[in-house]
């Protein structure tokens, strides 16, 4: 029995992926099996399907825990609202509540300089990072309200730093930041803490991408001063976990740098 047995998580973009030697290869999936540990019911949420359903199947054979997997997709000229109403009525139909949300979802164009970038790679971007984030937020806020909940939502160092040929990925997350600030502002009041989250982790689209380019890998993948990349579930996932604690509820509107020094300025 961990400490949120009972409580209901939805994680977006929560899909199986696994690494060449088996582990965890994508941050969603750690983080479904940090919350998992801790017995959670989990609501995870991506674009396919066999990977929802892989999640749910390895998640609750291993931690015996209920999953419910909703496919959503947030994208330009979609009812977005209503997808993602769809995902918040679900898991309350299922669990009767909604106690922690985690904003992980996002695809982007990225190596495409900002002369370059073109509305449609601009608005994967925004649709499916900033604006998930938002309709996300603004229809968990009522359950989140009631259950006194913790909002994590996923930005990034392409943000903080500006990345080279990550314009719209950056616009994306550095909006969530803003929105993330001022969401702790407003919902203080109801004891709903939001907080960010920038990670750097070894996943399996990184491991791909080495693979694939190992020339660009060596010019633009660089080894942080820790001297490895993030575990996505023990050095993501569980962090995610603590900020949804009883422990880090005073801590709101804050960005937590994840990458292993990376993030360091001199």
């Amino acid at each position: 029995m961990g400490h949120l047995t009972g409580k209901t998580v939805i994680v977006t973009g929560g899909g199986y992926a696994a690494l060449k030697d088996g582990e965890p290869g994508a941050i969603g999936y750690g983080i479904d099996r940090a919350f998992a540990k801790e017995g959670a019911n989990l609501v995870i949420t991506g674009r396919n399907t066999e990977k929802l359903e892989k999640a749910k199947e390895k998640l609750e054979n291993e931690f015996g825990i209920a999953c419910l997997w909703v496919q959503a997709d947030v994208e330009a000229g979609a009812d977005n609202k209503a997808t993602v109403q769809n995902v918040i009525d679900s898991a309350v139909d299922k669990f009767g509540r909604i106690d922690v949300l985690v904003n992980n979802a996002q695809a982007s164009a990225s190596g495409v300089t900002l002369a370059d970038h073109t509305q449609d790679q601009f608005d994967l971007a925004i649709y499916s990072g900033l604006y998930a984030t938002f309709y996300y937020m603004q229809c968990a806020y009522p359950h989140l309200k009631k259950t006194e909940g913790s909002v994590i939502n996923f930005a990034s160092g392409a943000g903080l730093f500006g990345n080279y040929g990550q314009v719209a990925y950056a616009a994306a997350k550095e909006g969530i930041r803003g929105m993330s600030r001022v969401a702790a502002t407003e919902w203080g009041p109801d004891n709903i803490n939001v907080n960010v989250v920038c990670p750097l982790a070894w996943t399996k689209a990184l491991e791909d991408f080495k693979d694939a380019y190992p020339d660009a890998f060596k010019a633009n993948v660089h080894m942080p001063p820790m001297g490895h990349y993030g575990d996505v579930e023990k050095e993501i996932g569980r962090v995610v976990v603590q900020l949804a604690s009883p422990d880090f509820k005073f801590m709101t509107g804050e960005t937590l740098v994840l990458e292993g020094g990376m993030g360091q300025r001199p």
